[in-house]
């Protein structure tokens, strides 16, 4: 094996990323594992690490490689490694509990007190070899394409908040056009919603919502979001919302097309603190508003798997783009044009 490799790192504390040369990590613990990285998809989150902005700022240690969706294969083990082997085909849960704090005693993992995020806490995958834990290696069938493989991270985020809203024999409306929300689309059909009304904003995304399975779309450059959901619901709005954005404008609409009695699910990440209507849209509503984080350790992923290995759900639409890894600057720039004339961005590691 090579000394080196080449990997994306946050070099400067500065808008951008290098494409460079970095040493291959090495099993320090016997629990850890090395991963040949096979494809990489982009977030939302290394969107943030690579514009740099407040979050990032606050969060982010340079030097780092960051990156933390992807498939790949296990390269080498440590000693007391025993649930997977060289050659496995792997995906990361990219969240790493501690495994001792009060939410992990209690079966909540992913929402552990000492959480540390792969490629915001530590080295990430934008690259051709990681070392992780054994504990959040998930064993993939050899069957599934690595580009598949590399998205289930985010699927199983869209899993997971479709999968505790309650959606079967539902009416479901999504907020948001980003590839989350559209995986959404795709799992609450799965799952029954009926139905399935998605919001959306930019016209490509928009048409990869209609080509994962909404029933209905509307453009809120074109649309009143509110009216035109209270037309599909005869007034009443709808049994479940779930919120994908994190814009202060979408929770608003989200909470007033709510129906009484029905489900509100925050997925989408807030700028600031938004100012919502808790009376109306809640307290008088008798509305449930649940909060959802990452996935279940392990619950989403086998879900995923489920869902994927039936074929019930392709997620192949909301891959728009591949571009080989040394290509990273384009892949990014991909992501930012003003049109969000693409879906995911997966990467291809040889």
């Amino acid at each position: 094996m090579a000394s080196d490799m080449l990997a994306v790192m946050k070099t400067e504390r500065a808008e951008g990323a290098t494409v460079t040369r970095a040493p291959i990590p090495r099993i320090e613990s016997p629990l850890d594992v090395l991963i040949k990285i096979k494809a990489c998809s982009i977030c939302g989150t290394d969107k943030h690490i690579y514009s740099w902005d407040e979050w990032s700022q606050g969060r982010i240690k340079t030097p780092m490689i960051f990156g933390h969706e992807c498939g790949g294969v296990i390269a080498e083990v440590g000693s007391l490694v025993t649930r997977v082997k060289v050659g496995d085909h792997v995906s990361l849960e990219t969240h790493i509990p501690c495994g001792h704090c009060p939410q992990c005693l209690t079966g909540k993992q992913h929402i552990c007190h000492n959480l540390e995020i792969v490629g915001v806490d530590r080295d990430g995958i934008f690259a051709e070899y990681v070392v992780v834990p054994e504990s959040v290696c998930w064993q993939n069938d050899k069957n599934l394409p690595h580009e598949i493989a590399s998205i289930q991270e985010p699927f199983g985020n869209a899993m997971y908040t479709v999968a505790e809203s309650n959606v079967g024999g539902r009416q479901v409306c999504i907020i948001g056009d980003g590839p989350i929300a559209a995986f959404a689309v795709g799992i609450a059909r799965a799952f029954g919603a009926a139905p399935v009304i998605a919001v959306g904003k930019h016209d490509v995304r928009i048409d990869i919502l209609k080509k994962m399975g909404a029933d209905y779309t509307i453009s809120i450059q074109r649309e009143d979001v509110v009216q035109s959901v209270m037309d599909k619901t005869h007034g009443y709005g709808v049994d479940v919302v779930l919120e994908m954005t994190g814009q202060e404008v979408a929770i608003e609409w989200g909470l007033k097309i709510v129906k009484k009695g029905g489900t509100f699910t925050a997925f989408g990440i807030p700028a600031g603190v938004p100012r919502i209507d808790l009376s109306g849209g809640v307290v008088f509503k008798g509305a449930n508003i649940i909060g959802i984080n990452g996935r279940k350790m392990f619950d989403t992923w086998f879900q995923v798997a489920n869902i994927l290995n039936s074929g019930r759900v392709d997620p192949s639409p909301v891959i728009t783009h591949k571009f080989p890894l040394k290509d990273f600057e384009a892949a990014m720039q991909a992501t930012f044009t003003p049109t969000r004339d693409c879906g995911k961005v997966v990467l291809t590691v040889d």
